[in-house]
């Protein structure tokens, strides 16, 4: 299994929604096994700066965090289909085993 990690801004759009209510639409309709999406709040990228959506009187976007986990020929496939649409973001990928009791 894999598991995928989409590292975003929350305040960036896909036509007129947020872009992550897209990649959790599209994930819905790739018929993943499931996903979550996580708001941040502190974080910095390439440019080092840190980012603090909550404090008082920021203006900055709130890095968000989109993850799923499904069999590796799924995850390829539709962060390959993502990528035709969608080409901002940082994309992680790494293996995860399935814990069973």
């Amino acid at each position: 299994m894999l598991q995928a990690q989409i590292f975003i801004d929350k305040d960036e759009v896909f036509g007129t929604q947020p872009l992550y209510e897209f990649i959790m639409q599209f994930l819905l309709k790739q018929n993943v096994a499931g996903a979550t999406a996580f708001r941040g709040v502190i974080g910095f990228g390439e440019h080092h700066q840190l980012k603090r959506p909550d404090s008082l009187f920021s203006f900055d976007e709130p890095p968000m965090l989109i993850t799923f986990i499904d069999e590796d020929e799924k995850v390829t496939d539709t962060l390959t289909a993502l990528r035709k649409r969608v080409n901002s973001g940082f994309i992680v990928i790494s293996k995860v085993d399935r814990f069973h009791m």
